[in-house]
Parts: structure tokens; C-alpha cells; sequence
């Protein structure tokens, strides 16, 4: 696999790699985003689609009709997660979801961060692997949070001139409430900066999503990535890009996916993670509703 793809061991050159500080707080926030995902992996058994992931080279994923290549992105490194790894490196400790000084990720300064200049070349790095698919993306749906407009713009703008569609979906979002990293700008900010993008899905002026007085639940994050896979299961295109954050994949692949543990990791900062989806009709949920 290509360096921009390898986030888990952080071999990005070019001043892309992860430090060991960014690793070990991956390492810690990943623990504390499972809380719950048990508990929403059981629910989702009993839905009317369930839908499997497989790795590209997995001698048993499917060739039906029901299947899309989707490639997952994280976006690159944002400025809320810069000053979390200055804060670690300087000893500092925080409660997650904290109203406190100690909490970086609730700095006014940081609302719907954007990408560092690390983080660009990270996403910026993604674009040769992208580029060498067989088969290009047809579709590209992003948060529309700046971090990962940003990143799926550089990522995959060399399909914008193909007429690709680029798509904002309010269900791509982060697991979000309390930090204020992950609250949305207006959507006709977001429509003047990113004018390439499609925001007609977007139904709110404002973030309707985001609370100040608390995080989103489990089963909250789980419900609206489970609504962006029955959008995702309509559509027509084969083979589309998304790009989101961190605490959504890991959703993905550990709440909602029925998948092999090897694609259950943390995805790094302008990780890359390609795979094949299967939507199943659920016969069971059929018999019994």
C-alpha cells in the first residue's frame, strides 16, 4: 500500500507522519469512542438492511449487485487536533467532553477547524493511491465540516473536473456535542467557501445537530450513519469517496459493519481505508415486523 494510505504506522513522509504523541492519543481517544458500540453493533443486527464490509483483496467479498467499492478517508490533521498534541506534549490532562481550560478541543478559536498545513499535505498525499484505481470514485460524499470538505477536495480533485458529483451529507458529520472542533458553520458560509461542493441536502442555515451541554450518544452517531448507508445503498453509483473523521469510521466499521477485525482499527489523519460494502436485506427483521 502507498505511504498515504499507511496512517495506522504513520510512514507519511514530506512532513505528513503522525508523531508518537498524536499515536498515543489516538490510541486513547479509541478506547474511549467504544463505549456503547457493542450495544449499538446488537441493535443494527436487527435493522431492515445489514451491511457487511469486506477488504479489497478479500477472496469472499461478493460481485452482486448490492455491492459498492467505497473508500473511507479521515481528514488530515485539523488545528483542534494540533492543539491537542501540543497540550499532551506539554503533560496536560483532560476529561473528555469537559467544559474546562484543560480541554483543548473547546477553544472558541477552533469551531469547525480546519486543516493545518500538515494536514493538507496529508490529504494531498491520498491523491496518487486515488488516482490509480481501476475503477474512479463516481460519487464523493463529504462531511461538511471544513476538515473534510477540505480533505476530500484535495484528495479527489482531480475528479472535479470529470463532473463528479461532490455531495455534503449532514450524516457524515463527526460524533459531535460539547467540542466545539466539530460544530458546523452555516451552511451558506459553507455553500460561499466550498462552492464546488453540493449542500442541497443540508436542510438547516444552522448546526441543528451539535449541543452545547453534551455529547451525542453511541446510538445517536450509530442512527445517522445509519441513515447515510440507506442513502449510500439507493444510490446508483459503484464506486464512491467519502470522506469523513474519526469517531464516525471507527462507528462504521465496529457499530454498524459486520467485518473482519482487521478493518476495525483507528483511522489515523489522512487515512485512506478501501473496501467493499454489501447491503443485505434483512429477512429476519422482513419476518418478524
Amino acid at each position: 500500500m502507498s505511504p498515504p494510505s499507511q496512517g495506522c504506522n504513520g510512514e507519511m513522509d514530506n512532513g505528513a507522519a503522525h508523531s508518537a504523541v498524536t499515536l498515543a492519543l489516538a490510541k486513547k481517544e479509541s478506547a474511549e469512542h467504544m463505549h456503547g458500540m457493542q450495544e449499538l453493533y446488537d441493535s443494527m443486527r436487527e435493522r431492515p438492511i445489514i451491511v457487511k464490509a469486506y477488504a479489497l483483496d478479500d477472496p469472499n467479498a461478493p460481485a452482486t449487485e448490492n455491492v459498492k467499492t467505497v473508500h473511507f478517508l479521515r481528514h488530515g490533521q485539523g488545528f483542534h487536533n494540533l492543539m491537542a498534541d501540543l497540550a499532551r506534549a506539554e503533560g496536560r490532562e483532560w476529561e473528555q467532553y469537559s467544559q474546562t481550560p484543560e480541554n483543548p478541543y473547546v477553544m472558541p478559536e477552533i469551531l469547525d477547524a480546519p486543516l493545518t498545513e500538515k494536514g493538507r499535505k496529508q490529504a494531498y498525499l491520498v491523491r496518487p493511491t486515488v488516482e490509480a484505481f481501476e475503477n474512479q470514485p463516481e460519487l464523493v460524499a463529504l462531511s461538511p465540516n471544513c476538515r473534510a470538505l477540505q480533505t476530500g477536495l484535495l484528495a479527489f480533485e482531480h475528479l472535479l473536473s470529470k463532473k463528479v458529483p461532490f455531495v455534503a451529507h449532514e450524516m457524515v458529520r463527526e460524533e459531535n456535542g460539547v467540542h466545539v472542533c466539530d460544530k458546523r458553520r452555516p451552511k451558506s458560509r459553507q455553500e460561499a467557501e466550498f462552492p464546488m461542493v453540493d449542500f442541497s441536502l443540508l436542510e438547516t442555515e444552522e448546526d441543528v445537530i451539535f449541543r452545547d451541554d453534551r455529547r451525542e450518544s453511541k446510538a445517536e452517531v450509530g442512527e445517522r450513519v445509519y441513515a447515510f448507508m440507506e442513502w449510500l445503498a439507493k444510490r446508483s453509483e459503484k464506486h464512491v469517496g467519502v470522506a469523513s473523521h474519526s469517531g464516525w469510521l471507527l462507528t462504521v466499521f465496529n457499530g454498524i459493519c459486520e467485518c473482519d477485525v482487521s478493518l476495525k482499527d483507528w483511522f489515523q489523519t489522512g487515512e485512506l481505508r478501501s473496501v467493499k460494502l454489501e447491503f443485505i436485506e434483512n429477512h429476519k427483521k422482513r419476518k418478524t415486523s
